[in-house]
């Protein structure tokens, strides 16, 4: 499998996601919405980079179970109940995911959500990965 990260020079410096992501490989894998729940089916953090922490490491624990790594993700969606606050902690949620998903992010959006499934979630992460 092969990933190539585009950002063009015409747009916006790409921080914390790329403009576009191309992406050969021979299985498709889409990975179900993640929030901050624990193996007992409960929301557990109280701030937003705590459940952003819990949540990615939930996707990626689906990645990896599907065979999948981190540098296979082409497209994550982040649904967060306050865009605001997710802004403002930009730079502490990008320290989380090179921690844990490496220095690579695929193409990336944040949508704003008036609340999600289970109502203590402040932030959900879907996605899909392109595996060898």
């Amino acid at each position: 499998m092969t990933v190539e990260r585009v950002n063009p020079s015409e747009l916006s410096p790409a921080a914390g996601f790329s403009h576009a992501v191309v992406a050969t490989g021979s299985r498709v894998v889409f990975l179900a919405g993640q929030t901050a729940l624990d193996v007992d089916g409960k929301v557990v953090g109280e701030t937003l980079p705590a459940q952003f922490e819990t949540a990615l490491a939930n996707l990626l624990t689906a990645l990896r179970a599907a065979g999948g790594a981190p540098a296979d993700l082409a497209r994550v969606t982040v649904y967060a109940t306050d865009v605001a606050d997710y802004r403002a902690h930009a730079a502490e949620l990008g320290g989380i995911w090179r921690r844990l998903a490496g220095r690579d992010y695929p193409a990336m959006a944040v949508v704003g959500a008036v609340r999600l499934w289970d109502e203590q979630a402040l932030v959900e992460l879907d996605g899909f990965a392109v595996l060898p």
